[in-house]
């Protein structure tokens, strides 16, 4: 059986709750797409959760590993495509809020995943979810995450490396109070939909 690492974040900015650490945490374990599932939680703050990523990843040595992401705001379940090599945006946990830095300072301008995300979103939509390709992770976390996956990936032979937004869920909605959302229910079987195209 391979081994799938799926991350998720924790609560951050305006988000009191957030979605993919629930996911993360109630798929860890199962077996999926002939993947066992082995589930972490990140840290949202650009010091850290690039290297607690990559240290899960040099401990676990997964065949594959896929980080999720909220995005408020966002009404569909969408793979991305590319990372950049930039962090900006607002704060992190910790109060830092970097302004156009370089995540690696001898890493490439952009990493593509190798994941078979056009397949994923044929698989979502195909549950009655949904889902588009997103073309920008953006310059925060979950790109920061990403790209700091993609660029590890590439120096192990065959391993998979992606990472998936998501809308907001209902509970976040209520709390937040100016976000689409879906059914918590929706978006696990949206994740898992997309977990299973792996297997294929």
């Amino acid at each position: 059986m391979k081994t799938l690492l799926l991350t998720g974040f924790e609560p951050f900015l305006k988000y009191p709750v957030n979605p993919t650490m629930k996911i993360a945490e109630e798929l860890h374990g199962m077996e999926i797409g002939g993947y066992t599932i082995h589930s972490e939680i990140l840290p949202v703050e650009f010091s850290v959760s690039g290297n607690r990523l990559v240290e899960h990843m040099e401990a676990i040595k997964p065949d594959a590993v896929l980080s999720l992401g909220l995005s408020g705001g966002r009404f569909k379940i969408t793979p991305e495509r590319i990372a950049i090599n930039v962090s900006d945006g607002p704060a992190d946990n910790t109060g830092h809020a970097p302004v156009d830095e370089s995540i690696m300072n001898d890493g490439a301008d952009g990493y593509f995943t190798n994941m078979p995300i056009r397949k994923m979103v044929d698989a979502v939509k195909k549950a009655g979810l949904p889902a588009a390709i997103s073309n920008t992770a953006g310059a925060y976390l979950c790109n920061n995450v990403m790209y700091r996956a993609l660029h590890h990936a590439q120096q192990q032979h065959g391993m998979l490396a992606g990472f998936i937004h998501i809308p907001a869920s209902h509970d976040l909605a209520v709390e937040h109070g100016k976000v689409p959302s879906w059914s918590h229910e929706d978006l696990k079987r949206g994740i898992i939909a997309c977990i299973e195209v792996l297997g294929e």
